[in-house]
């Protein structure tokens, strides 16, 4: 009998919780979540990448609204519970919704601590725990203003680190005299404290909040000592709070949280706690390891597993700001009875402390160089005796027995139990084994199928080890290869920093992030120019100095020096009024060739490079556009005749074809896309081996994608069946706007997906409806600045694609 099953929150800790139940108990439990939050769940520990502009709201969704309407879920948005009647067995909610239970998860998180001052309720003064909080940060930093952040623990500086990237003002107000007091010893505190201040924020410790002063609104910050530092935005982040009122009020047993034993049982049977809320022998915690422990434990108990239990774990303690590297785990405090190992590299920046009791590990600072500390934690957690290994304990796994080891005979020395990834509790065995037993090739996918490194990401060159020590010479991470000899660095952490620091032109992007020529080369300009084009539709102006000549003249070089122009026929359809364009074109310009090409269109080859203008000028008159037969974006969607004609077709995939390639010609994409509209399974356009293609069938429209048939040879993947032929074109267009965002200059559709991963683009494009129709929205924009009129001389000089058949100088010479 199906049990009800209410979970009120729909944080991290509940989300990672419905994962395991579902997997171990699927279709036990009818579930319903009440979110206070209006949205669907999400990764809080990437909210700094979203302030800091890293990131989008949308790549740290965790579970779109497709996965919970795919497993059955109701989950009210929006909805607060405030009363819970344990006789009765319900909840109800702020709006008036009332759900009855058989077991009632309680996951109401924290809350943030605001310091009682005077002012502290004044319009300007936030707190970060939640996106709301970001998104009312990144209002304020829209004025550039000051900004003043009281707290320099993790949160603290994360946020202080993304409203710097925001081009605010920031000064961190700090109580106590080092930063991260309680992870970091003073001495890393201090090096967190230089590497803080480069990035020009003002750091202040010892620093007592008096008031927060303003007339109307936030205008500064008065200390203790009488300094006034001005502010038009406050952010408290000077600690959290268990969220165990609601619980409280039930009757439960509550003392810091709501009390828990090992199983995640409330004093009432029938009522679990888990994540920030809860209390599990006496501690409460914060960090996500932990949160995800108690998740996968009350998982099996609601399973029916009555042995699973929580035990306490140390985890290590992360910065989330790029460029700066931290790790800290246990006791590092002084004592008689404890020993320390310490490492000082000044020059460049490294500090390592090891504290050791009896021969053991028991606590752990890095700072600068946090390599080795998967194997400090393996060491602590196994109480190893290091007495053997002291001398060489502190240079790190490599120095052990002998002679160094190389990076890669330190990552096979790591046990299988050895952990790797703090966040998610992955060991090392969990993710080796996954790599050999579902074939993965690349970091996307240990992340999807382990989620090793797919939280705070600093675990990642761990995971990059382990690919390279079990796929050994066959792995080839393209993601961490220079995209050229002009920069050393890869495709990815361009893009990201594009986007992160706001660069929109090609010479910003090379100052910014320390180009080694002057100018770029052939490789480099031309990803460059693709990615501003894309990442800033309304604001870039296509550089055509970065494109080469086949994109600058609308046309293919040919081997002779001449050019083959192939104009666009809407589905592969024409008519004699086109057909005698072309006849009078290839006439009057002599042009030697004319061939019907694989994409169901005419290609005229041998014309000159003189006659280009006047041959487009021509065909213009009869109402063609560029066929696009060079382009890196939409180059034919293929049909049959589909309803119209065919007694077979069961859609009218001509039609859907036409609609198709009207709506989505002319946007740049990494690399040529080629469609296809089969009418019916018999499949005559062969839409199983293009980039994108779709079978109709009698109950809709079957979205297929990921083919090849070029170099590689490769069927395609199906997405998914929909109903509608609006539905197909929404799913289309999605994907390959999700392609745009995602995949390096030059990789096809099929190395994009297999390097994402199948399923992760059908949980975005065909589960996540929100998801979806985001990417939609955002092709859309983009498409009021895509090709209009390529030959034509009254385009705007704003047009990104505006015909320049003579353009020759500089990049364009050599890229010809």
């Amino acid at each position: 009998m199906t049990e009800k099953l209410v979970i009120i929150g729909n944080g991290m800790a509940p989300g990672r919780m419905l994962e395991h139940l579902l997997d171990a108990a699927p279709g036990r439990y009818q579930v319903t979540i009440f979110n206070a939050e209006p949205r669907v769940n999400y990764d809080r520990i990437m909210l700094s990448p979203v302030l800091s502009g890293e990131k989008d709201f949308e790549e740290i969704v965790i579970h779109g609204d497709g996965w919970y309407i795919k497993h059955g879920i109701t989950l009210y948005k929006g909805h607060r519970i405030v009363s819970i009647d344990r006789e009765a067995k319900t909840v109800t909610s702020d709006h008036g919704v009332t759900e009855s239970y058989d077991r009632l998860v309680i996951a109401t998180g924290s809350v943030p601590f605001i310091i009682p001052v005077p002012g502290k309720d004044l319009p300007g003064v936030l707190t970060y725990r939640d996106l709301d909080d970001v998104n009312a940060m990144l209002l304020a930093a829209q004025s550039r203003a000051k900004a003043v952040v009281i707290g320099g623990g993790l949160l603290g500086l994360e946020a202080a680190a993304g409203l710097r990237m925001r081009d605010m003002d920031v000064t961190v107000l700090h109580v106590m005299p080092t930063l991260m007091e309680r992870q970091l010893d003073p001495t890393a505190g201090y090096l967190l404290q230089k590497a803080v201040e480069a990035r020009g924020i003002k750091v202040v410790t010892k620093a007592n909040t008096k008031a927060i002063v303003g007339d109307g609104k936030v205008q500064g910050i008065e200390l203790a000592d009488g300094t006034v530092i001005p502010a038009d935005l406050v952010v408290m982040a000077v600690g959290i709070r268990p969220s165990a009122a609601l619980a409280k009020d039930a009757g439960l047993e509550v003392n810091r949280g709501i009390v828990v034993d090992a199983g995640m049982r409330t004093s009432d049977p029938d009522i679990f706690a888990l994540g920030e809320c809860a209390e599990v022998g006496g501690n409460v915690y914060g960090l996500v390891a932990p949160l995800y422990e108690m998740a996968r434990v009350a998982a099996s108990r609601l399973a029916g597993d009555g042995a699973a239990g929580f035990v306490h774990m140390d985890t290590p303690t992360k910065l989330k700001v790029t460029g700066i590297d931290l790790y800290s785990l246990g006791d590092f405090a002084d004592g008689d009875d404890r020993e320390e190992i310490v490492l000082r590299d000044a020059a460049s920046g490294i500090y390592k402390r090891l504290v050791l009791k009896d021969n053991r590990v028991i606590g752990t600072v890095l700072y600068g160089e946090t390599g080795d500390g998967a194997w400090f934690n393996d060491l602590k957690k196994k109480q190893t005796d290091i007495s053997e290994m002291r001398d060489t304990l502190i240079f790190g796994q490599a120095y052990q027995g002998g002679s160094p080891l190389d990076p890669m005979a330190a990552v096979a020395a790591l046990a299988d139990d050895a952990e790797i990834c703090g966040c998610n509790g992955v060991c090392k065995g969990k993710i080796t084994g996954a790599i050999t037993g579902k074939g993965l090739t690349g970091l996307d996918d240990v992340r999807a199928h382990t989620k090793a490194s797919a939280s705070c990401g600093s675990c990642t060159g761990l995971v990059e080890q382990l690919l390279k020590l079990t796929l050994g010479d066959s792995y080839n991470p393209a993601a961490v290869q220079p995209m050229c000899s002009c920069t050393t660095l890869g495709h990815d952490d361009v893009r990201r920093l594009i986007k992160a620091k706001g660069l929109k032109t090609i010479p910003a992007i090379m100052q910014e992030l320390q180009w080694k020529t002057s100018c770029g080369c052939a490789k480099c300009r031309p990803a460059l120019n693709y990615y501003l084009v894309c990442d800033w539709p309304d604001e870039y102006a296509d550089d055509y100095q970065s494109r080469f000549i086949n994109e600058r003249v609308h046309a293919n070089i040919q081997k002779d020096g001449t050019y083959s122009v192939v104009p666009r026929m809407w589905g592969g359809m024409t008519s004699s009024k086109e057909l005698r364009a072309i006849a009078d074109v290839v006439d009057k310009f002599a042009i030697p060739a004319v061939k019907v090409t694989g994409g169901q269109r005419i290609d005229m080859l041998g014309i000159r490079k003189q006659d280009l203008p006047a041959v487009w000028a021509d065909l213009g008159k009869a109402g063609f556009v560029s066929g696009q037969a060079y382009a890196k974006g939409l180059r034919t969607v293929k049909t049959c005749v589909g309803t119209d004609w065919c007694r077979f077709g069961t859609q009218d995939s001509t039609g859907l074809g036409i609609r198709i390639e009207k709506f989505m010609w002319g946007s740049w994409t990494p690399a040529k896309v080629k469609m296809a509209v089969s009418g019916c399974p018999r499949n005559c356009a062969e839409a199983t081996c293009k980039d994108v293609g779709v079978i109709c069938v009698d109950s809709g429209y079957e979205i297929h994608f990921a083919g090849a048939a070029g170099l590689d040879i490769k069927g395609t993947e199906v997405l998914g069946l929909v109903r509608s032929e609006d539905e197909a074109l929404e799913v289309i267009v999605a994907l390959t706007q999700m392609y745009r965002e995602q995949a390096r200059y030059l990789e096809r559709i099929y190395k994009w997906a297999k390097r994402i991963g199948i399923a992760e683009i059908k949980r975005q494009v065909l589960d996540d409806l929100e998801k979806r129709k985001a990417y939609y929205e955002r092709f859309v924009f983009s498409q009021k600045f895509a090709q209009v009129d390529p030959w034509s001389e009254r385009v705007s000089g704003k047009d990104k694609h505006e015909f320049q058949p003579l353009a020759a100088v500089g990049f364009a010479q050599a890229a010809e």
